[in-house]
């Protein structure tokens, strides 16, 4: 299983990134899938996350800003985000946890974003 997170980069503030994560040797509409971050010192914040079955819910500091969604025929989950801010800067890692058995996790490979003012 592998997940490849990609679609970072660097912006300026009020600028948009679509950031991409490829699932390979799982089929994602078996998993809640979600986007954490981490900025500089300790902790992932939760961004956002899309339940197989449900609707998405969205960290506080990115609501009404950041879109999940997922496509299932390119296997893939994705994050729309606009108007950025600087302290929307850190590594973005997409998870993948299985809907039946939460020890089945995975996480990608992190990539960057970083918001300029």
């Amino acid at each position: 299983v592998q997940l490849q997170a990609y679609g970072g980069g660097l912006v300026q503030a009020g600028g948009s990134l679509r950031l991409t994560c490829k699932a390979n040797g799982i089929n994602i509409d078996g998993f809640n899938a979600g986007w954490y971050r981490q900025a500089p010192g300790p902790g992932r914040e939760k961004v956002a996350v899309t339940p197989a079955d449900g609707r998405p819910t969205y960290g506080d500091s990115v609501k009404g800003r950041f879109t999940i969604s997922r496509d299932t025929t390119k296997n893939t989950v994705n994050l729309q985000m606009s108007s950025l801010k600087p302290e929307d800067t850190g590594v973005y890692y997409c998870n993948l946890v299985s809907r039946v058995d939460n020890n089945f996790s995975y996480w990608g490979q992190g990539t960057q974003v970083t918001v300029s003012s």
